[in-house]
């Protein structure tokens, strides 16, 4: 027993237990568990296990063989973690997969503001076993005979799941686990921004513009609406809402509550917003049905704070198409992983450190990636690198060995050879041109 500063008062791990129904929770487990057939485990916020029901993770033994390290368990961990942070954010369940490329689901268990502890399934396979043993353990991890049997022990513990099914059960955590949080919890993780978040952020945005403008209405922030539509096509449904209410108070502002004009400029958005999401990934021909959904709705709207929660809802049904690619388990890597492109450009990235960066062995992240993108990860990488030049040769006075260096490329020829490989053109003719050259893009 934790020992305790004062009589009376709790550590913060049994606080957070004493604020949920841990005996029901463990009913919860026992219950998804015997059902399916699948491990269940309830944990806390720092990963440990107040119950495990099948071979779940704190039995299995997988990454200490492979890694054969005392700490092999400790990356386990963090990848729960990260699952769990994800299912908050994505509205109450998720689906990952642990360092070893096994696969997890998980649905929190939520107080009012924050979640308390999480109800994990899994690990299990969503790959057939065999073809897990000879890709992800003998070619890639490259085990010894002793090594492999050990593992294949582990193995035969774990179910194999089809991955439309993984979905389906997904659901079923989200709306068992919700037994165990109170309707207004359970409503919060479904609902959008509520309105007076909403009024009140717009109402913030105007006043701070009528202080820095109390003679005139300041210019259009376009940089704004870019960010706006980098936010949807990223799935960034936080900044896309901020960035949305502050484009709606200068519009309100600038408008001088002229209604119909105010309309006319939020139309102009909503097809701004569509748009974003098929850059994002959004099928275009849903999008576009979408867009004529709302463009019918808005029609019928005539008082402000309607107009907001219309555009609101708009932006929140464009931000969740935008990444829906066509197996929902492969969200999050696609996601993660180009974000880490992203942000790494410029840095050395390896195929390796790629498929670590969202715990997945490189043999399978690279199937994956592959089978979402239709690209292979170093030819994604290197369009990505060959676009950043081009904002270089356009925008400033570097030398070609300096701009191959700043987006990653450590030989200049190389990346000559690449950029006229990727755009049909040498980089000095490209900045001659000063970008009005438009040749196709090969794939590589």
């Amino acid at each position: 027993m934790p020992a305790h500063t004062r009589p009376g008062e709790f550590t913060p791990v049994e606080e957070s237990i004493a604020q949920f129904n841990v005996k029901l929770a463990i009913e919860c487990a026992d219950a998804f568990a015997g059902s399916t057939g699948l491990p269940c485990t309830v944990s806390d916020l720092q990963g440990n296990v107040l119950h495990e029901n099948g071979y779940g993770c704190a039995s299995c033994t997988l990454c200490s063989i492979v890694k054969e390290s005392p700490d092999a368990k400790v990356s386990c961990r963090d990848a729960h973690q990260y699952g769990m942070r994800q299912a908050e954010r994505f509205g109450g369940k998720y689906i990952y997969f642990c360092p070893m490329g096994l696969t997890c689901f998980v649905s929190p268990i939520m107080g009012e503001e924050l979640g308390l502890a999480k109800v994990t399934v899994g690990p299990f396979l969503m790959v057939e076993r065999d073809d897990y043993v000879n890709i992800d353990l003998r070619e890639t991890a490259h085990l010894t005979e002793e090594q492999l049997q050990l593992a294949a022990e582990t193995l035969s513990r774990l179910p194999y799941v089809d991955p439309e099914r993984v979905t389906h059960l997904s659901s079923l955590l989200f709306m068992a686990v919700g037994f165990l949080n109170s309707v207004a919890v359970g409503n919060k993780m479904l609902e959008t921004q509520g309105s007076d978040a909403i009024q009140g952020q717009i109402s913030d945005y105007i006043a701070q513009l009528k202080l820095e403008n109390p003679h005139a209405p300041p210019r259009y922030p376009l940089e704004k609406e870019h960010a706006l539509l980098q936010s949807i096509a990223e799935s960034d449904k936080g900044a896309a809402q901020q960035l949305l209410n502050e484009l709606l108070g200068h519009i309100f502002f600038a408008s001088g509550g002229d209604f119909e004009k105010i309309k006319s400029r939020v139309y102009e958005l909503l097809v701004l917003i569509s748009r974003a999401s098929i850059d994002g990934g959004a099928d275009p021909e849903y999008a576009f049905e979408q867009t004529r959904r709302y463009l019918k709705q808005i029609i019928a709207i005539d008082t402000i704070e309607d107009l907001c929660f219309w555009l609101t809802d708009a932006l929140n049904n464009f931000t969740d198409i935008a990444f829906r690619f066509s197996d929902v388990k492969h969200v999050d890597v696609i996601h993660k992983t180009i974000q880490y492109v992203r942000d790494n450009y410029s840095k050395k990235i390896s195929l390796e450190e790629a498929a670590s960066s969202v715990y997945l062995s490189p043999s399978y992240f690279s199937k994956v990636f592959k089978q979402e993108m239709g690209c292979n990860f170093n030819t994604y990488l290197n369009t990505v690198r060959i676009e950043k030049s081009k904002e270089l040769l356009l925008n400033g006075s570097l030398r070609l060995v300096d701009i191959a260096y700043a987006v990653g490329f450590e030989d200049q020829s190389y990346f000559t050879k690449v950029f006229k490989k990727l755009t049909g053109v040498a980089p000095c003719k490209f900045k001659e041109s000063k970008g009005r050259i438009k040749p196709n893009v090969g794939k590589g």
